[in-house]
């Protein structure tokens, strides 16, 4: 499979940060790959990077039946106070790579009582056809072979761990009443890397494993508790 193609590239300040943002074309016009780079001088050599796939509703519209958009929140913010950081955005995996029609039509669905995988199944669509190997590859490209990847999902580190040197960093579970379910099935049914039960502890959000934005650690380049890999 040929690797994405560089089709742009520019300054893009987010969160108070200087970053550079590259526009990665996959094979064809409407498959891209995008890449958002904060990169200090002096930064250690182990990233901390998020692949995160498009959500509209959670990324941008702040729905609570999914936990896409504080994800996205909590990585750019990690990635800005981080040395050096990348976020790896794929607009191509909307709807766990189903599309956006078919999200929402699987949404309906679920409110009438099926589950999200559920929900798949009754479309005769596919539960999670994603392919991280275009990501993967774009991190090649930026020079990336050993990095922190923050993720609860085991198919994203069998696709970084396939050519690289990863130390996972976990995400924290973002709960509402709303997304329960939904996390729950990730966790059951999708192999998510979530606790055992995502309850709501007397009605409040579970804690974050970690404080991912904090500068003492990202100054040394991984994260609390977690020894660095030999380098090879």
């Amino acid at each position: 499979m040929p690797s994405p193609e560089l089709k742009a590239e520019a300054a893009l300040p987010v969160l108070g940060r200087p970053m550079r943002i590259r526009v990665y074309e996959n094979g064809a016009p409407d498959d891209l790959v995008v890449a958002l780079i904060h990169h200090q001088d002096g930064a250690d050599d182990w990233p901390l990077v998020r692949i995160h796939s498009q959500c509209l509703t959670g990324d941008t519209l702040g729905s609570l039946r999914c936990d896409c958009g504080p994800q996205l929140r909590t990585s750019l913010e990690a990635i800005a106070e981080d040395q050096y950081g990348i976020l790896i955005y794929v607009p191509s995996h909307e709807g766990r790579g189903i599309g956006f029609v078919n999200k929402i039509r699987a949404y309906g669905l679920q409110d009438e009582g099926l589950d999200t995988v559920e929900a798949n199944i009754a479309l005769c669509v596919p539960v999670d056809p994603r392919r991280y190997d275009a990501a993967v590859a774009v991190l090649a490209d930026l020079g990336v072979s050993q990095l922190r990847l923050l993720t609860n999902n085991p198919r994203k580190l069998r696709a970084a761990r396939s050519s690289m040197d990863v130390v996972r960093v976990p995400m924290p579970a973002f709960v509402t009443d709303e997304n329960r379910s939904y996390l729950e099935t990730k966790r059951a049914a999708l192999g998510h890397l979530l606790p055992e039960s995502v309850a709501l502890p007397d009605g409040a959000p579970l804690p974050a494993p970690m404080d991912l934005g904090h500068r003492r650690r990202a100054q040394r380049g991984l994260p609390a508790g977690v020894a660095r890999p030999p380098l090879t």
